[in-house]
């Protein structure tokens, strides 16, 4: 089974930058999508990237401030977070499904989530 762990969260300033990490295992890049979403007392849960051996996607909420990339030797993915908001303010997961289902599913229903890392976007 997949399994995966985030790591990165924590306090920054808004305007700052955070690196999330989300070390992966069970999977082979041929076959999974792994993603990450968000989730704000309040507020919907919302898909915010994802990133398969063929593409990548972006919410309009973080596109061009975020960016999703995978290291292959390390098994890891991870998003860069610039120019951070307030409103980014959430608990992060990520998230993994077969890339077949994950074509015909949003990012908040792949099946396999990490725990979750807290980013608080605040002065």
């Amino acid at each position: 089974q997949v399994q995966l762990v985030e790591s990165g969260g924590g306090l920054v300033q808004p305007g700052g930058s955070l690196r999330l990490s989300c070390e992966a295992s069970g999977f082979t890049w041929d076959d999974y999508t792994i993603g990450w979403l968000r989730q704000a007392p309040g507020k919907e849960r919302e898909g915010v990237s994802y990133i398969n051996n063929k593409s990548t996607y972006y919410a309009d909420s973080v596109k061009g401030r975020f960016t999703i990339s995978r290291d292959n030797a390390r098994n890891t993915v991870y998003l860069q977070m610039n120019s951070l908001k307030p409103e980014d303010t959430a608990v992060y997961y990520c998230a993994a499904a077969r890339s077949h289902i994950a074509a015909e599913l949003p990012i908040t229903e792949y099946p396999s989530w990490g725990q979750g890392t807290q980013v608080t976007v605040s002065s």
